[in-house]
């Protein structure tokens, strides 16, 4: 399958979701994202971030990339392949992790469920799925697995929020109270065929259904049946990338490139120098052993929040400046107005002196004015558990 953001960029149309029909019905406002036609919003975005926040919101996620790899050494495969031990994950349960280029840089960051002894699912980003397809078949060459393009074979259809739970136990048979977070089961939605996954994106708890693209329709509008009466909503792409800001979850091409390790991210957790199955090689290793040492000892920057003092929004690539000589001390990397605060917000990149929350002092650049903004530890938002 060729990239379909290749494609987009080269003038070719956006590929469509199977609800595409479905999100034109109901209003959406459509925007092409990573070459696929996408709803940016239904209606007032801030409406659907709250409702997310305090009901449950409906989600088309049909644009991620999935990715099966299996075989007797799937599991060797892809802890050669990933920064994580993934071997070590246990069927049903799911783990986030990066794929990195030789250098350390990351190459998108992942979600990975494992399916099966032999078998597992790997979801990219979308304008990312045709690189980590290329490097997993490339980096699987002498292991006895496979590597398989399975975009066209799913949609995926999120629905997230404090009343997600309840939507869904109304419409499927699996056991919903016994599923962890980031682990995923397979079973029935709406009588249709389904791999029910507690992930999300958004900070609130919630659950991801990768199911047939033919199936898509009936589960959604089974979705939206059983949620209307608790206040459910169709939700686009802007809220949830205010949800995600609030909770503080990166996202590639912002926080996230392969100008970045992990390290810098401050996300170094997630790289295992021990594997299960192997001597520990693994693609990177050496330059991310260089990134964890700088780390430890004084890394030269750090990923920090921002809350404004003011109602001005700051936007990525904005800089970051010392109010006292307006020396450009960081970068932003993603910035929104924040639903659930009342404030603007921000994650920037700064320098490591002005990185500990309650530092004063700090600025972001905005149109040439310094709007004075608050250093705070991420995430912004945490539910309630």
């Amino acid at each position: 399958m060729s990239d379909t953001s290749e494609t987009a960029a080269a003038g070719g149309s956006p590929r469509t979701t199977a609800l595409d029909a479905t999100h034109r019905a109901l209003g959406a406002t459509m925007t092409d994202f990573a070459g696929w036609d996408m709803p940016l919003r239904y209606g007032s975005e801030r409406d659907e971030h709250v409702a997310v926040r305090t009901r449950a919101g409906l989600f088309d996620l049909s644009h991620m990339g999935e990715i099966t790899v299996e075989g007797p050494q799937a599991g060797e495969l892809l802890d050669y392949a990933l920064v994580g031990n993934l071997s070590a994950l246990k069927t049903g349960r799911a783990r986030y992790t990066m794929i990195c280029d030789g250098q350390g840089g990351i190459l998108d960051d992942l979600i990975v469920y494992r399916t099966g002894e032999q078998r597992y699912m790997v979801v990219a980003n979308a304008a990312n799925a045709q690189v980590v397809l290329d490097a997993l078949h490339e980096r699987g060459t002498g292991f006895d697995a496979t590597v398989r393009d399975d975009r066209d074979a799913y949609a995926l259809i999120a629905v997230q929020g404090p009343e997600a739970a309840g939507i869904l136990k109304a419409l499927t048979d699996a056991d919903l109270d016994g599923l962890k977070y980031y682990a995923g089961l397979p079973g029935t939605v709406a009588g249709r065929e389904a791999l029910i996954a507690r992930t999300g994106y958004t900070g609130e708890d919630g659950f991801e259904l990768f199911v047939s693209p033919a199936d898509a329709v009936a589960v959604w509008e089974a979705l939206t049946e059983a949620g209307t009466p608790v206040g459910l909503v169709p939700c686009g792409l802007s809220c949830r990338d205010t949800l995600r800001l609030e909770a503080g979850m990166p996202l590639y091409g912002h926080e996230l490139s392969t100008r970045t390790t992990p390290f810098d991210a401050g996300l170094g957790r997630i790289v295992k120098f021990e594997k299960t199955t192997n001597d520990g090689s693994f693609v990177g290793r050496e330059p991310l052993e260089a990134a964890a040492a700088r780390a430890e000892e004084a890394p030269p920057r750090k990923l920090v929040g921002l809350i404004a003092e003011g109602r001005r929004v700051p936007r990525a690539g904005y800089a970051v400046v010392s109010a006292a000589d307006g020396s450009v001390i960081g970068e932003v990397t993603s910035g929104a107005p924040s639903p659930t605060l009342g404030k603007p917000i921000a994650i920037a990149y700064v320098d490591a002196a002005h990185a500990e929350p309650g530092t004063e002092g700090v600025a972001v650049d905005i149109r040439g004015k310094h709007e004075p903004y608050e250093v705070v530890a991420l995430p912004f938002y945490k539910r309630q558990r």
